[in-house]
């Protein structure tokens, strides 16, 4: 039975896109079945990415990003579902072991991107290249945004720290208080859930001089964003949002 299935999923992945010597899933609820994914393709390595909950929560709320199973209208029980799903993450990361599953805090890859993409590819088994630092630069130059996707907006800028804190004081107080409780796998994963604002860390120089150059220049980056998407503008999140159905899953917030 394995074999037929292991037939099928290749079909389907080869189907996607053109050939290429490593295939890339980033659906972040893969890893979710990622012993059974690991029989199917015993090859297969899992880039487990975290973020602060509260960050998440409050991108899929306001970008209005449909995952089933979470009300949009409530942040308390979106919480909780994250709660849940990254813990099944987290254990089946834990599961697959260190040679198959590499851990990478999203708000350190932000603020550090040469360290964690360094650690990223010697993981991968991949030759550094400069090129990983300025994905920008190859924006419909060989690599395609999806238009199903609410984070591409985003991936139309070089890295930058705007996305890490949006979420503070935007979260009901009673959420805030009760944090702890609610969420504890905040503070399994290194995130304190008393801290607001939250202290990551401090950023490398190209990641502040790439923030203060989108911070000066925000007009350009909506038209273009705005050209390359079909957009409307969210007055109340200060954000372009692209006007069309997303996939699922609990990490999918920028």
């Amino acid at each position: 039975m394995l074999g037929y299935v292991v037939v099928f999923n290749s079909k389907v992945i080869a189907r996607h896109g053109e050939p290429a010597p490593r295939l890339c899933n980033k659906d972040p609820l893969t890893i979710k079945s990622g012993t059974y994914v690991l029989e199917l393709f015993p090859n297969a390595k899992f880039i487990f990415m975290v973020r602060d909950g509260r960050a998440t929560v409050h991108s899929i709320i306001t970008r209005k990003v449909t995952i089933t199973g979470f009300d949009l209208t409530n942040y308390r029980q979106c919480m909780k579902k994250w709660n849940s799903a990254v813990e099944s993450m987290n254990n089946q990361c834990k599961e697959l072991g260190p040679s198959k599953c590499l851990r990478v805090p999203y708000e350190q890859l932000v603020l550090h991107p040469r360290e964690w993409m360094d650690k990223v590819l010697r993981f991968l088994d991949v030759r550094w290249d400069d090129s990983v630092l300025h994905h920008e630069d190859f924006i419909n130059k060989g690599v395609k945004l999806s238009k199903v996707e609410r984070s591409s907006d985003q991936v139309i800028k070089p890295v930058n720290m705007e996305a890490l804190d949006k979420w503070v004081g935007h979260i009901p107080e009673d959420v805030v208080r009760d944090m702890a409780d609610l969420a504890p796998m905040l503070s399994v994963l290194g995130y304190d859930p008393y801290a607001n604002p939250p202290k990551y860390g401090n950023a490398d120089d190209v990641v502040l001089h790439n923030t203060h150059e989108i911070k000066r220049n925000r007009s350009e980056w909506d038209k273009k964003a705005k050209e390359m998407f079909n957009m409307e503008w969210d007055a109340n999140n200060n954000d372009p949002q692209i006007d069309r159905e997303t996939s699922e899953g609990p990490n999918n917030g920028t």
